[in-house]
């Protein structure tokens, strides 16, 4: 690698804010730093390795938080103006990485930064302000209580709109451990950002800058992205044009595999009412896309009774669609949309919103706490996300998360809590899609399906309920293409779309930088990052027994198939990921493999 070469794509620094000493600091970016980790999850990740303030909690003064771009924000690539968000969880108190698409990733990048680190705790409830030339926080009194909608629209009306903003919610001023990041109706979703950065005092991020940086071979990166764009229009992302993905959940009943009532089910005998290509017919709905893409899989839903939320509509995909109806036995679809509404406007992440309160009722179910909240109760259900994003009654429990709820429900419920390392599962059940419940196992950030798609390899025909050495080469696979798509950064919504990945990946980012990336450097990127998050989890405390799904996956059968996992082949199944890996059999990293990896100057 050579550090003397011009920066194509790329500032070559990034900004630190100390909230605490009220002052900031910009700092170099080597060549070297840049072509080894990219941008987005990649980058941010070794800025935050380079913090060492991995043994503070996550909601501590001295935690660190880096939004972070990449050398594709800006250009005509399709489906690149996303920005990664990425801290240590809440949740989990391990590494985060959160991300979104939106203006805010195009308006950060032009303030002449590759990334920004915000550390400290402001005195007061604060805006951060970035533009190219100043840096200016300001007091947010006026906008502290509002909802994301509302806030955005305040912030805009005050500042101006030429910044694009990144809020926080009530959820996240209270610190609920799963509050989001919002910014324009979109979300940094999973994890806790939200609940960070209220921890340190800020309302709002908002950025504004007119730095472009330039394009190794501008002419040819035109001409590649125009093909992509042409082919992300064709039968590989039609059904998140027609549908969006909540098409996946009548397939997903379908193979037992749709997380039903707190996963004691894997199927939900009112699916039907969840079939959106009927119900799409009569609703009253629009479509809209990110910034800089050109698929548009956004679905937007009216609320027939907006009275209860500052929303009108909401987006529907899968994830919310499963979370807040079959996983609480909801059959509604319009009650869905209202509380979808509801979470965006808190700030909530819908997939830990849905399975605490699914939770929650089974817990009910089985006596083992005494609150008004019933599977299949629609109100039931709304009255817990007002309670959870407010902190009120039992609602500041929830707001803790499964993992802290079942340690202090107890009386067995961890067995059932549906978490992996302090982070909700999403919707796939592990019992009858094995080699996602490996990749649950296995995520840094804990159970989560858009760092690992393993499920990729259930769904192309192999045994899905089989648990082998080729399941764990399958989950590796996925990791590894998702970290080069989240440090590029690129939506997986295009995955389908290339021929060949690695090799076309390369050449877009040849050309936008001007470096000599090929099929083998881009794969070894790939297992640095991985290890680089890993790393940074075993300097937060992480162990091999937190590479687990919880008991009921192992104990209780589901499905027509009376599936359940082995407990001896899930464990085997781990072993092979970590040495396949070139990991110690525990999960841990040698020095050696660190050396190899380029990671050495981290390991402390």
């Amino acid at each position: 690698m050579n550090s003397e070469r011009a920066l194509f794509g790329y500032h070559g620094q990034y900004l630190k804010i100390d909230l605490s000493k009220n002052e900031y600091e910009i700092i170099s970016l080597s060549n070297e730093r840049l072509e080894k980790f990219i941008g987005g999850i990649g980058l941010a990740t070794s800025i935050l390795l380079d913090q060492r303030d991995d043994h503070y909690p996550a909601l501590s003064p001295e935690s660190s938080m880096v939004f972070c771009f990449s050398p594709l924000v800006g250009s005509p690539v399709t489906t690149s103006a996303k920005f990664a968000v990425v801290s240590k969880s809440p949740l989990t108190q391990r590494l985060n990485d959160a991300m979104a698409g939106s203006g805010f990733a195009i308006a950060g990048k032009k303030t002449g930064f590759d990334a920004i680190c915000i550390t400290g705790r402001a005195s007061r409830p604060s805006v951060v302000l970035i533009e190219q030339d100043c840096i200016n926080i300001v007091d947010a009194n006026e906008f502290w209580g509002l909802g994301c909608h509302e806030t955005q629209n305040r912030l805009l009306e005050k500042f101006g709109k030429q910044f694009s903003f990144a809020t926080i919610g009530p959820a996240g001023e209270r610190q609920v451990r799963y509050a989001t990041l919002s910014h324009d109706g979109r979300h940094a979703g999973r994890g806790g950002s939200g609940a960070v950065l209220g921890s340190k005092n800020i309302k709002a991020i908002g950025v504004h800058g007119a730095i472009r940086t330039p394009w190794a071979n501008a002419e040819k990166l035109v001409a590649v992205s125009k093909a992509l764009s042409k082919k992300s229009l064709g039968k590989a992302t039609e059904k998140y044009r027609e549908l969006g993905t909540v098409e996946n959940l009548v397939t997903l009943n379908r193979l037992n595999a749709l997380p039903t009532r707190n996963f004691q089910a894997g199927k939900f005998e009112q699916a039907s009412q969840f079939d959106m290509s009927a119900f799409s017919k009569s609703a009253e709905k629009t479509r809209s896309s990110c910034a800089a893409c050109t698929i548009g899989c956004e679905h937007i839903y009216k609320i027939k009774n907006s009275a209860d939320t500052d929303h009108s509509s909401a987006r529907l995909e899968y994830e919310n669609l499963f979370a807040l109806g079959p996983l609480c036995g909801i059959s509604d679809v319009e009650t869905v949309i209202q509380a979808s509404a509801l979470c965006d406007d808190y700030g909530l992440d819908t997939i830990s919103t849905g399975a605490t309160i699914a939770f929650v009722m089974e817990c009910v179910e089985k006596g083992l706490v005494d609150q008004p909240i019933q599977f299949g109760n629609g109100d039931d259900l709304l009255n817990a996300i007002h309670a959870i994003g407010k902190r009120t009654g039992f609602g500041d429990l929830m707001a803790e998360g499964t993992m802290r709820l079942s340690q202090t429900i107890g009386q067995g419920s961890e067995k059932f809590a549906p978490h992996v390392k302090g982070m909700e599962i999403p919707g796939y059940e592990p019992r009858a899609l094995k080699t996602m419940a490996l990749g649950f196992a296995v995520q840094t950030r804990g159970a989560d399906h858009n760092r690992s798609g393993a499920y990729d390899a259930d769904f192309r025909g192999e045994n899905r309920f089989h648990l082998d050495s080729n399941s764990a080469a399958a989950a590796i696979e996925t990791e590894n293409k998702a970290a080069i798509f989240d440090s590029m950064i690129l939506c997986k919504f295009v995955r389908r779309v290339f021929d060949d990945f690695y090799s076309e990946a390369a050449n877009i980012l040849n050309l936008m930088t001007g470096w000599n990336y090929d099929v083998e450097t881009l794969e070894l990127a790939a297992e640095r990052i991985i290890a680089a998050k890993k790393l940074y989890n075993i300097r937060s405390g992480w162990l091999p027994e937190q590479d687990r799904l919880p008991d009921r996956f192992f104990d209780d059968s589901t499905g027509e198939f009376g599936e359940k996992i082995d407990r001896e082949k899930f464990a085997g199944a781990i072993t092979s990921y970590n040495t396949q890996r070139g990991w110690q059999e525990n999960g841990f990293l040698s020095d050696s493999l660190l050396e190899q990896l380029e990671l050495a100057e981290f390991n402390i």
